[in-house]
């Protein structure tokens, strides 16, 4: 079964009862049990939910894994995969991640002796330099939020498979559509599926998905004891969002290869991080381990954090607002947005300078996007 076909029928069989063809919104806490020890399938909502069970299929499903699992958001999913450490253990880690991810490492589970080893992930070599006798998982992003760089996933996993280690991607930014994780070799994906799997910027969710049914066992039970699942109603969006996710993220795509390109050849602008673009240093990776290049692009403006303000705040379709991955177009200054809590060493060896803007590239008219960053940047 295609991709396109996975996303609109797996997990979304017509209703039993009803025949409804839409999966229902369970919207129910409780399930009534017809005797001590006997139910049909669900006892408690936090456990277990018909609607977010039909995503849990689905997402697993567009990811080619077999385990699913939903959560309240992207880090309530980020949180569940990292109680599978305990205390003195050690993570490698891309140094280039979303500002949420590093808080959670650097500000919560330090205070739980478990330490964070940050190493560049452009080149495998370093995540196999960072490991140590204590370390239990290898954690990336690619593409990384917000410099667009990318890690090498099967020559990282060749690694983590080699020091029997756990390697967990976060795939926010390219979605299942372009690229799959668990093929190159992970063993763990983690998704804030209020990005692009949602799509329109009206709900808040995150997802684990795996192949491993041990490692799967143990998730679970940390998802159903910690309890930072998604109600039925944000469930239920979810999976409307991810009908349109192939045709949403073609768009997002063609949007975004002719708007770095157009950015490239203006004159205030430094640079273009858009791994679809030739100039970017690792564009051949990206043609290798991605079906496509994705709707995210920064950029290095020719100037100050006083002509970066003025920039930001000129556009008319391109909304100033936190998060990606919706159907409408954003800007966003990761310095004093996203990664704000960032420490501010860690930011400049990064690039993550005052002049640097990220654009989540939506699905409007693209001569409306182009002209609207020609007015901003004027």
């Amino acid at each position: 079964m295609e991709f396109e076909t996975k996303a609109i029928h797996v997990g979304q069989e017509p209703e039993s009862s009803t025949g409804s063809t839409i999966v229902p919104i369970y919207q129910t806490s409780t399930y009534t049990q017809e005797a001590l020890g006997k139910h049909k399938g669900y006892e408690y909502s936090r456990t277990g939910n018909p609607t977010r069970a039909a995503l849990e299929t689905a997402l697993a499903a567009l990811e080619n894994g077999k385990y699913g699992l939903c959560f309240a958001s992207g880090l309530a999913a980020t949180t569940t995969v990292l109680c599978l450490l305990k205390a003195g253990d050690e993570i490698v880690a891309g140094d280039d991640l979303y500002g949420g991810t590093i808080r959670l490492f650097d500000r919560v589970f330090s205070n739980f002796n478990i330490k964070v080893n940050y190493v560049d992930g452009r080149n495998p070599k370093n995540f196999e330099s960072g490991i140590t006798a204590n370390t239990k998982l290898i954690w990336l992003e690619t593409p990384t939020n917000p410099m667009l760089r990318l890690c090498d996933i099967k020559a990282i996993s060749q690694i983590s498979k080699a020091k029997n280690l756990l390697l967990c991607v976060d795939n926010t930014f390219a979605s299942p559509y372009f690229q799959k994780p668990l093929d190159l070799g992970a063993d763990i994906v983690v998704h804030s599926t209020t990005k692009y799997l949602g799509g329109h910027s009206d709900v808040v969710g995150g997802a684990v998905i795996l192949n491993n049914k041990e490692t799967y066992e143990k998730v679970k039970f940390y998802q159903n004891a910690i309890g930072g699942t998604p109600g039925p109603f944000d469930s239920w969006l979810v999976l409307r969002g991810i009908k349109t996710l192939a045709v949403r993220m073609k768009k997002h795509e063609e949007n975004a290869m002719k708007i770095a390109e157009f950015l490239e050849k203006h004159s205030k602008v430094k640079k273009v991080h858009y791994p679809g673009l030739k100039s970017h240093p690792q564009h051949e990776l990206a043609k290798k381990q991605m079906s496509g290049f994705g709707g995210m692009i920064s950029i290095e403006i020719n100037g100050d954090k006083e002509a970066t303000k003025k920039i930001i705040e000129s556009t008319k379709l391109f909304s100033l607002a936190e998060s990606l991955g919706g159907v409408e177009s954003l800007i966003n200054h990761p310095f004093t947005m996203t990664h704000v809590g960032v420490p501010a060493e860690h930011k400049a060896r990064l690039g993550i300078v005052e002049n640097l803007i990220r654009l989540s590239v939506g699905i409007e008219d693209t001569n409306d996007l182009i002209e609207d960053l020609k007015q901003a940047l004027a």
